[in-house]
């Protein structure tokens, strides 16, 4: 079997290497320019081959698809700068929506099914805690990519799967990639104050868990939307404080504050999180703990 995989340099696709290569499948990962992932050259003795892949070059997609002839595509590459998606709509638009039109159209080409992973922000944050079922209804431009670019996954003629995720963390050493847990403590480390919102609601999710819940519906070969997150609901300033305490810095200097009390471009659904019963009921998915999560990403 083979496996294709997009955005093998970023945070999620550095635990998504591993974790797919124990399918036992030959792997192709790819990314922009040079591989990044630091434990790459120590897994190349199994099954797995990196290609630089320009996700705004159809051709390029098309090319490599069809050159490899995957029977499992996984799309995690895509822009997620919230803020730089609002302020460069072009460039967000052609990276998570163009470019997944591209890849369910090389998909029907080869026979290949396919699997997107998306985000939380496709929903308004009026709600919280939203099923699968739950309408979506996007607050940002970002939000609106994402599900401008789920809706061509399923109206492609493949198999198709969509595995819909909340606020990443993980230890930035696999990926050089920074995430709440470790500004928080690169933050307080130095002595700086932070401002830390407490009136958003999410579903941290732990990237190992993520990756063991995408290999799951690739072996599986579960069809349709998985709400796949950590099932701790928390604020981001409890996450900041957490993590203070757990690693024994100065709390003092995170400061709550309130969403309207941030400048910035995109407006953020303020209450998301996943109710996450289907994926563990068909999937056998099973996440940690926030704490256990922070064991993780600190130790």
């Amino acid at each position: 079997m083979k496996i294709l995989l997009t955005g093998s340099n970023g945070l999620l696709g550095s635990y998504l290497v591993p974790e797919l290569l124990k399918t036992n499948s030959q792997l192709f990962a790819t990314s922009r320019g040079n591989n990044r992932n630091i434990d790459f050259h120590n897994l190349q003795k199994r099954k797995l081959e990196y290609r630089s892949l320009d996700l705004c070059d159809g051709q390029a997609i098309e090319n490599t698809i069809l050159e490899i002839k995957p029977d499992h595509i996984i799309h995690a590459g895509a822009c997620t700068q919230v803020d730089y998606c609002e302020l460069n709509q072009v460039d967000c638009w052609n990276t998570n929506v163009t470019a997944t039109r591209f890849i369910a159209s090389a998909a029907e080409k080869v026979n290949a099914s396919l699997l997107f992973v998306s985000t939380d922000f496709v929903f308004s944050g009026e709600q919280g805690m939203y099923k699968e079922t739950d309408p979506t209804g996007p607050v940002n431009y970002y939000g609106s990519s994402k599900l401008a670019a789920e809706k061509a996954v399923m109206d492609s003629k493949t198999d198709w799967s969509i595995a819909r995720t909340v606020l990443v963390y993980g230890d930035p050493k696999i990926s050089f990639r920074t995430n709440i847990l470790t500004w928080v403590r690169d933050e307080l480390s130095a002595g700086k104050p932070i401002k830390v919102v407490n009136d958003q609601m999410r579903t941290p999710t732990f990237a190992a868990d993520l990756a063991t819940g995408i290999r799951l519906m690739i072996e599986k070969n579960a069809g349709g939307l998985f709400h796949l997150s950590g099932k701790d609901v928390l604020t981001p300033y409890e996450m900041a404080i957490q993590t203070a305490e757990f690693l024994k810095l100065d709390k003092s200097l995170i400061t709550a504050v309130d969403s309207s009390g941030f400048k910035q471009a995109a407006k953020l659904p303020l209450k998301t999180g996943f109710e996450i019963s289907k994926a563990v009921r068909e999937l056998g998915y099973s996440p940690i703990d926030f704490s256990a999560g922070m064991r993780n990403v600190f130790l």
